[in-house]
């Protein structure tokens, strides 16, 4: 489920080194001691070149802002990148449950990676085992082959080192917060670089904006790691999670700005108050169980000085399980008995949504990185085998409609019997990939790359349903119908771009790239002509070009990086007005600017801060906004986010920082009186941290100072809303040993 930012605390390594830890786009590396240091790279092999030489919108998020802020998720840290976010609730049978992440216009939730390799599932993701995020943004189709049209986001495993440290952190906070972590690292045998780490979390927390959610989990992670101080290096990492949640199915839009009556026959429904955003729709038989284990095994070779070679082997399997009460506050489910008495309203809750999902994910990637006078060329083949299963049930049971002012998440549930149905879909996506970039530099001003990727894949979609009237009219109604649906195909994505340096710290760029999305990008083929999953259309193509400029100032501590952008993509679906037939006629363009500026104003005083503009159209297509304009959903035309600590002579740390998304168009459909968009909003957060002694630290994170209300995401038809979280504290006690 989507977790709230109010669940933050601080991660494993020490909170009182001055830095903020976050490069945006292509921002210096901040060293911890205060010092100079060189930009640092995005952690995959195919980035040759520090971020400011790289002619690409990247953001590194390092682990000492994720510290400072006590961001928990993925979806809390990627607040550090603007325009990058979970706007989007999902339908009303589909609540999102886990990190459904939109960049720049379009939904990134399939393009999540995991050291390099692709992490499926309707996941929240901790990163309790993180030591950066990389977020790539334009198309990442040369890099990683089928992927989103705008990005992609990688997440780097912490690894075993030769260094000894220990520390482990205790956070405590509003909502029952209770979130304990350790990271260990110890060397095994210093001659043959051997060493072992060990990071453990467990969780059980509430959530500062909502009732009866609970976010519950450990996990476990392991890493052995051999010949580290020698030409070969072998790390086996393993993960494993355990989720145990109450998920979020959100809260009716009621009393929002822009709603009115779904009832021409109840006007004053118009004028109703607002719901208590606290108030759980639910039902106390919820629940979100989520398992996951992730296996990998890295080999290194430093063949040559010129040479230098990597394999990568991951098995990984997510499985989740989850019940869901969701519901769909039009005309018919609210009911209003007495109109001056709001006791007696009710909302039905009809909409019980049942996942049994596992996927797996079987890769070997193979890399080479060779450096020859003024190339650098990196060449490698991906074999990667894809599998997605799910389970259809029956006798998820039935509840009386809630109290639309006083919800009850324990009445009784009728007729709750979970049995599977026979209805199944297995979806397998077999990809052979070969790609190779070259980075060619021309004395010390030019670096010009180009990069071209091939992916051959094959995906087989089995599955049953239940048959209909309007479907099977000869069959009888429910009968199950075995279906099997096969797509075969080759991609073919590039990048070119030049890079010109008018002085050492600094570089004019300009990108031009691609990416292509098939039918089946999320695991699943579909045979609805307006479904883009249908295996009878061409894959979704996309194009970005980009120009940007990236300084570094100070001595390298200060970097300022822009750039301007033009993303198009075609080939979507949709259907004639005339013919009502579907076609691939749609066309969408992102047209945006970024800004971002990071690291050290002066000494002990560090900021981090990035702002982004997006105009977005649908060219050719339907217009997707309910108001009738043709912007694209779930996209803030600007936002702004910063942090900024300043470490005082007496050791203390203060720290704070601002956000700041704009309104959010929501989907078009038949929803009536639903408020067509979600309001933009201020969050400011702050913190404080001070060393007790060289081994305990505190440290005090306060969220929301101003106790805004506000709308975190919205769902298509704006039934539902997810609310943001209200002040709320957390307060981290971390050893170090």
């Amino acid at each position: 489920m989507i977790t709230s930012r109010k669940h933050a605390h601080a991660l494993l390594a020490a909170v009182l080194l001055p830095a903020a830890g976050h490069a945006q786009q292509t921002l210096a590396e901040i060293k911890v001691s205060g010092s100079a240091g060189n930009a640092p790279k995005a952690a995959s092999p195919k980035y040759t070149e520090a971020l400011r030489d790289t002619a690409q919108t990247i953001t590194v998020i390092k682990k000492e802002l994720i510290e400072q802020q006590g961001a928990a998720t993925l979806t809390e840290a990627l607040r550090n990148t603007p325009g990058v976010g979970t706007f989007f609730v999902g339908e009303n049978g589909s609540t999102n449950t886990g990190d459904a992440i939109y960049m720049r216009g379009f939904d990134a939730s399939t393009s999540i990676y995991v050291d390099g390799a692709r992490d499926v599932g309707s996941v929240a993701r901790d990163i309790f085992n993180i030591e950066q995020i990389d977020v790539l943004k334009g198309p990442a189709g040369t890099d990683n082959g089928r992927a989103s049209p705008t990005g992609s986001v990688n997440l780097v495993s912490k690894v075993a080192n030769l260094e000894t440290a220990a520390s482990a952190a205790l956070t405590l906070g509003s909502a029952s917060q209770k979130r304990a972590s350790a990271d260990i690292n110890t060397v095994l045998d210093a001659d043959r670089g051997t060493a072992l780490r060990i990071n453990v979390l467990a969780q059980d927390s509430g959530n500062p904006a909502r009732d009866v959610i609970r976010n519950k989990r450990w996990a476990v992670a392991p890493s052995l790691a051999f010949g580290l101080n020698d030409k070969t290096r072998i790390y086996l990492n393993y993960l494993h999670v355990d989720q145990d949640n109450v998920p979020d199915g959100a809260v009716p839009t009621i009393g929002l700005p822009g709603y009115t009556t779904p009832d021409p026959k109840r006007p004053f429904l118009t004028s109703a108050q607002r719901v208590d955003p606290q108030g759980f729709y639910g039902s106390n038989s919820d629940y979100d169980k989520v398992k996951a284990d992730m296996f990998t095994a890295r080999v290194e070779h430093e063949a040559t000085p010129a040479l230098r070679l990597q394999n990568i082997t991951r098995f990984g399997r997510t499985k989740q399980d989850y019940l869901l009460t969701a519901f769909k506050a039009d005309a018919a489910s609210i009911l209003t008995p007495v109109e001056a008495v709001r006791g007696t309203w009710t909302l039905a809750r009809a909409t019980r949504t049942l996942k049994d999902q596992e996927n797996t994910i079987l890769t070997n990637q193979s890399i080479a990185t060779i450096s020859s006078g003024m190339h650098t060329v990196v060449g490698g083949l991906e074999l990667t085998s894809e599998k997605q299963t799910s389970y259809g049930y029956n006798g998820s049971g039935t509840l009386l409609p809630a109290r639309l002012y006083a919800p009850d998440p324990s009445s009784p549930v009728a007729g709750l019997t979970l049995v599977r149905n026979g209805v199944f879909n297995d979806a397998t996506v077999n990809t052979q990939s070969l790609y190779g970039f070259d980075t060619v530099k021309l004395g010390d001003a030019w670096i010009f790359n180009g990069g071209l990727r091939l992916d051959h894949f094959s995906t087989t979609n089995s599955g049953a349903a239940l048959s209909t009237l309007a479907a099977q009219p000869t069959l009888p109604v429910g009968t199950l119908v075995p279906s099997k649906l096969t797509l075969s195909d080759t991609l073919v994505n590039g990048k070119l771009s030049a890079l010109y340096k008018p002085t050492s710290d600094s570089s004019v760029y300009a990108l031009l790239a691609t990416s292509k999305a098939p039918p089946g990008t999320n695991l699943a083929l579909s045979t609805a002509a307006s479904s883009a999953s249908n295996p009878k259309y061409d894959a979704q193509e996309t194009s970005t070009t980009e120009v940007g400029t990236k300084w570094d100032f100070l001595k390298q501590k200060l970097s300022v990086t822009g750039a301007i952008y033009r993303t198009v993509v075609k080939n979507e679906v949709e259907q004639d007005p005339v013919d009502l037939q579907y076609y691939q006629s749609g066309r969408k363009s992102v047209h945006g600017i970024e800004i971002g500026v990071t690291g050290e104003v002066a000494r002990n005083w560090l900021v981090s801060a990035g702002y982004a503009h997006m105009d977005t159209r649908v060219d050719a297509g339907k217009a997707l906004a309910q108001n009738g304009s043709r912007s694209l959903t779930y996209t803030p035309k600007d936002s702004f986010t910063a942090w900024t600590a300043y470490t005082l002579a007496s050791g203390l740390k203060l720290g704070g920082g601002a956000r700041y998304v704009g309104k959010l168009q929501r989907g078009t459909d038949s929803a009536i009186g639903t408020p067509s968009y979600a309001e933009a909003n201020w969050v400011v957060d702050a913190m404080a941290s001070y060393a007790l002694s060289k081994h305990l630290s505190l440290q005090l994170n306060a969220y929301n100072l101003a106790d805004k209300l506000y709308v975190a995401a919205i769902n298509k038809s704006g039934y539902r809303y997810t609310p943001g979280a209200p002040r709320s504290f957390s307060l981290n006690a971390t050893l170090q040993f």
